[in-house]
């Protein structure tokens, strides 16, 4: 859209300027071109590097008759040099082979006469040139897109006679806009064209056309004061160049036709001087912070002819004035928070062409008076909170329609089954809205469709025959998340023909039957969710080369994996994933080099894995779990270095957990092994991997301890969790969480998880898991882990599941644990715990008896025994435990003195009262004589006879 503006307002200048003729590429045989400026042209070509032989017919010696060489009609100097690409943008970014490469020449210097220079769109390198401001009969400077680089040079202001200059980086402007950001995120290029100073600018006091867009310009410099210069002025771009508005009321432009501000990341109201601009045809302010009102002044430019203030945050209802311009071609007020209903007025738009006011808050029902704008091409209602039904008289006169875009409303289509519309439609998107319960009779009419959005729109109805047709030449199609049943479409279509990159998705639906026919002409096939059975069919040689996604998971397909899908290279991801696939992985999966995603889980695959899956180096994704895989991890595994997600369970594998795992595979964030058949210790290269958010070794017979360092997993202490997800691809995981096995997908932010449960793992619960502060779940249970568990479990904020259980562990529950507010399940029964089960915060709500079950040294509630009889305050169950301490330990301290007090008070008795020493030796001989006499007694029976 933007680039169609362009050109009108190139023609615009030239149609009102005009070009002179002795600018004009002349062909006259009686033109000699000067041998000076030939030896100048042709050195300039000596320096570049022409791949597609742009300069092919610079030979001779004639240059005048030179391809983008024009000289004057008289004097036969060189006026005109045109070596723009003949190339778009778009191609240009995909393949920079085209246009020139290399260094400009200062042999252009010579070319003294030179009115008119083109370099635009080629790939050019170094600064922009000082010497181009020696050209002071130029008229025409077009830079843009060239490659050049560097601050924009002074010497430019000596080109009084200029009256169009184009220095665009189109490279900025181009990232910009895919990303749909400001101009703040984009101040580092290497190769940026930078304006230190505009003060050259006022020196061009012919200037009619200036367009800076993409050219650091930045807030410090006062660029309005030199543009302010220049009363002549027709168009002014200076999109995505970091400046910002000065407040002042007037200007001396007020000749201006176009004007770009878009991309600087504005904050502001509308300006008051842009009410100056009575002539002013284009307005583009998108991709800034403008807010406020849409001022009355606007509703003065009655010139205006495009209106764009789309990414903004006006905060308002849609004005009347804005329904005032009977030249209005283009209004865009997208990506705002404009409210309240569209204006009825809206009508008396005749020449309106493109109407954008998707995503805003607008809410009531479309009025009819929209169906009067008989010239409207696009018009975009999606992602308001509009409600009510659309009639055919909402259409009754939109001949010219091309683009209907109704997604995410909650509108209501009511057309008749027999209706007819009177328009075309290339586009058709209408996710979200109430389309069904039949599939909409009048799409059949529609010849023209190259992209139909049905997703999620309450069709339950068979798909219809006529529907063969619209697959067979549509580009992107989305019918997904229905209630459509019948058999598939015939999936016809010449590859030779046709696009090669169509998108077919019909997922989520109760398509059955066989899939007969693979599409050949489909770059993204999902079929996925839906009840179709049969092996997937042979392509003989149709499927598209340039193939990328295909989805049939969660189907009924059996037999084993086609080894024709290996011939697909260009394949980037590949879910079989809940199917009934079995027999060995075919080893031709190595082809394969493009691949980032893998999924075939929940088959009955068997055998080892295949050594040729290391081939696979940009794989990013596998999961193989719910299988029969059997043996060791193929040591071939460890040259998926970019592999993030990995996910083994639930399989036959055998062996020790290899090493390298932690070694190799540093992006790792997902690792699951649960369920196997793995044994020995945990490898401490698993410490290695620092981006590890998901680690389940659980259900296998591992021993040994925790290691320690474990504590040091940095995805771990962070408290958010972030996986690779792209648009043809998201990842989901599965996670034994809670209790029960939950699945996560990126909907949902995925769980930091650490399980190691149901293993044979010995020793204590190192104080170093502690430091995984973004811990969400933690399962230990099923081992033989003993000691206490660490006081300083409390700093684990983040935990929503623990589960202790069933280990060998002694001691108090630490207080600490109340202080866990995101805890949800709680697990630690059959150990050795005891003492006063906390009390406080969140772990009061989990009363359930069973998570202390297994404990009879535990007491207070949710279990039966008390700590104390009588006494119902458990707070001071603590300290009165540590009296009934101190004073044991006191009695025994005092046991000692105590004895010896008492012997010496025995010993004085017997020392000063004769009687009882008496008495008291005289009962020692006695028991000492009664001893001897049992033990002469006892050794004479045991004497032999």
């Amino acid at each position: 859209m933007e680039t169609s503006f362009l050109v009108f307002f190139t023609l615009l200048f030239f149609q009102r300027f005009g070009t002179s003729t002795d600018i004009m590429i002349m062909t006259s045989s009686n033109v000699t071109c000067f041998e000076n400026e030939r030896q100048s042209l042709l050195t300039f070509k000596q320096g570049l590097t022409n791949t597609h032989n742009v300069l092919s017919t610079w030979k001779g010696v004639e240059c005048c008759k030179w391809q983008g060489v024009g000289c004057h009609s008289r004097t036969g100097h060189v006026v005109k040099l045109d070596l723009r690409a003949l190339v778009s943008l778009e191609t240009l970014m995909l393949d920079d082979s085209f246009g020139l490469h290399g260094k400009l020449s200062n042999s252009l210097e010579n070319l003294k006469h030179l009115r008119y220079l083109d370099l635009s769109m080629n790939e050019f390198s170094g600064n922009i040139p000082k010497f181009l401001g020696s050209f002071e009969r130029l008229k025409y400077l077009n830079l843009s897109g060239s490659g050049l680089y560097g601050v924009v040079p002074h010497h430019l202001g000596n080109l009084s006679r200029l009256q169009y200059l184009d220095l665009r980086n189109t490279f900025v402007l181009d990232k910009t806009y895919d990303d749909h950001k400001s101009f703040s995120g984009y101040f580092d290029f290497s190769e940026a064209v930078i304006v230190d100073d505009l003060g050259w600018v006022s020196s061009l006091s012919s200037l009619r056309h200036l367009d800076l867009s993409g050219v650091t310009i930045g807030e410090h410099i006062n660029w309005f004061h030199q543009v302010n210069m220049l009363p002549s002025l027709l168009t002014l771009h200076l999109a995505c160049s970091g400046i910002n508005l000065p407040s002042i009321k007037y200007v001396n432009f007020t000749s201006l036709n176009s004007l770009d501000l878009s991309r600087n990341g504005i904050d502001s109201i509308i300006p008051i001087w842009l009410s100056n601009l009575t002539s002013i045809m284009h307005l583009n302010l998108q991709f800034n912070q403008f807010h406020g009102q849409i001022p009355g002044f606007l509703g003065t430019l009655n010139a205006l002819t495009s209106i764009n203030l789309s990414f903004n945050s006006f905060n308002t209802s849609i004005p009347e004035l804005l329904c005032n311009f009977s030249s209005l071609l283009h209004l865009d007020l997208s990506k705002n928070m404009f409210s309240g209903q569209i204006p009825v007025s809206i009508g008396l738009l005749l020449r309106l062409e493109d109407l954008y006011l998707n995503d805003n808050k607008l809410g009531g029902n479309i009025p009819t008076s929209l169906g009067k704008l008989s010239k409207l091409k696009n018009l975009d209602l999606s992602y308001n909170s509009l409600v009510g039904i659309l009639f055919e008289t909402h259409f009754s006169t939109l001949k010219n329609l091309t683009h209907l875009v109704l997604s995410s409303s909650s509108l209501v289509l009511n057309f008749s089954s027999g209706w007819i519309p009177p328009f075309q439609l290339q586009n058709f998107f209408a996710s979200s809205c109430n389309i069904g319960p039949h599939f909409p009779n009048w799409l059949q009419t529609q010849t023209n469709l190259q992209k139909l959005d049905l997703f999620n729109s309450s069709i339950a109805d068979t798909l219809p025959e006529w529907f063969d047709n619209i697959v067979s030449h549509v580009l992107e199609l989305d019918i997904s998340n229905n209630q459509i049943h019948g058999k598939l479409p015939r999936f016809h279509g010449d590859i030779s023909n046709q696009r090669k990159f169509r998108i077919l998705k019909m997922n989520s639906n109760k398509l059955k039957g066989l899939f007969s026919t693979f599409p050949s002409n489909v770059s993204w096939i999902d079929l996925s969710n839906n009840l179709l059975s049969g092996y997937i069919p042979q392509t003989d040689g149709r499927m598209n080369p340039s193939l990328e996604v295909v989805k049939l998971s969660k189907n009924r397909f059996n037999g084993s994996i086609p080894i024709h899908l290996c011939k697909v290279t260009s394949m980037q991801v590949l879910d079989l994933s809940q199917n009934m696939f079995s027999g060995r992985l075919p080893s031709c999966l190595g082809n394969l080099i493009n691949l980032n995603v893998i999924n075939l889980a929940y088959n009955t695959i068997t055998g080892v894995l295949p050594r040729s899956l290391g081939s696979l180096k940009d794989l990013i994704s596998l999961h193989l779990h719910n299988n029969r895989f059997q043996g060791d991890i193929s040591v071939s595994l460890q040259n998926l270095t970019n592999l993030v997600t990995m996910d083994l369970g639930n399989n036959l594998f055998m062996g020790a957990i290899p090493f390298w795992i932690g070694k190799r595979l540093s992006n790792l964030k997902t690792l699951n092994l649960q369920s196997n058949k793995f044994t020995g210790k945990i490898p401490l290269q698993i410490c290695q991997l620092s981006a590890l958010q998901y680690l389940s070794l659980a259900n296998n017979s591992i021993t040994g301890t925790i290691p320690r360092c474990l504590g040091n997993l940095s995805g771990m202490i962070i408290t958010t969790s972030d996986y690779y997800s792209t648009s043809n691809y998201e990842e989901s995981i599965l996670v034994t969480m809670k209790g029960r096995q939950l699945s996560y997908t990126m909907i949902i932010a995925f769980p930091i998880s650490l399980d190691f449960s149901s293993n044979n793992i010995f020793g204590e619960i190192p104080d170093g898991l502690m430091n995984l502060v973004g811990l969400m779940n933690l399962n230990l249970s099923g081992n033989l882990i003993k000691g206490h568990i660490p006081f300083t479990i409390g700093g684990l904020k983040q935990l929503e599941s623990l589960d202790l259980s069933m280990n060998e562990l002694s001691g108090q529950i630490p207080q600490s644990l109340t202080s866990l507010s995101f805890l949800s399940y709680l697990n630690l029964s059959f150990n050795n715990l005891s003492g006063p089960i906390p009390i406080g915060n969140q772990i009061q709500t989990l009363d359930d008896k069973s998570i202390y079950k297994g404990n009879d040294g535990l007491c207070g509630p949710p279990v039966s025994r008390s700590c104390k009889e009588n006494d119902t305050s458990y707070n001071h169950v603590g300290k009165e435990e540590d009296q009934v301490d101190t004073m044991s330990l006191w009695f025994y301290v005092g046991m000692g003195p105590g004895f010896v007090v008492g012997f010496i008070g025995l010993l004085g008795s017997l020392h000063f009262i004769r009687n009882w020493r008496v008495a008291y030796f005289k009962t020692l001989e006695n028991v000492y004589g009664w001893l001897t006499l049992l033990v002469v007694l006892n050794l004479a029976r045991l004497r032999p006879e």
